[in-house]
């Protein structure tokens, strides 16, 4: 696949100080670093982008990740390898992602069920991260940017 265009965030600079700025706020919360790992993945897989599921998943193994479970992100809710604040995110995440695929777009269940487990200031972060994350993924899905050619 070729890209129409460079990637937005390299024809405007600013755009990486702005994204550097929300990656660090998101991940100065106290949230475990899998799970947002978690949620940017599942989310990426969602929207298709290619470039994000790639650097995602190989950063979560380069962390340790086990294959069993990054291979079981898409099926997270038929397979025990996550735990409950793991499986409340990554549920957090899907409806987030998915907003117009119903009236409610996330339910009080889901955001109950999050709510749970982690603090108003660790809720902010994993919704910040999932936006932060749509927010990659349309613009590589949009300008098509071709994930990284290094495999092996």
């Amino acid at each position: 696949m070729t890209a129409r265009l460079t990637n937005p965030a390299g024809l405007l600079p600013d755009t990486t100080k702005a994204v550097n700025i929300l990656y660090k706020s998101a991940h100065s919360a106290g949230v475990d670093p899998a799970v947002l790992a978690l949620v940017h993945l599942r989310a990426s897989q969602i929207n298709g982008c290619g470039p994000c599921v790639d650097s995602g998943a190989r950063q979560m193994r380069k962390a340790g990740e086990s294959d069993d479970r990054l291979f079981a992100v898409p099926v997270w809710r038929e397979t025990p390898y996550f735990t409950d604040p793991e499986r409340a995110a990554l549920a957090l995440a899907e409806y987030a992602t998915r907003l117009a695929d119903q009236a409610d777009a996330v339910p009080d269940e889901i955001w109950d069920e999050a709510a749970k487990h982690f603090d108003e200031k660790q809720l902010a972060a994993i919704v910040l991260w999932i936006a932060t994350t749509n927010f990659f993924n349309r613009i590589n899905v949009t300008t098509r940017q071709p994930a990284p050619q290094n495999w092996g």
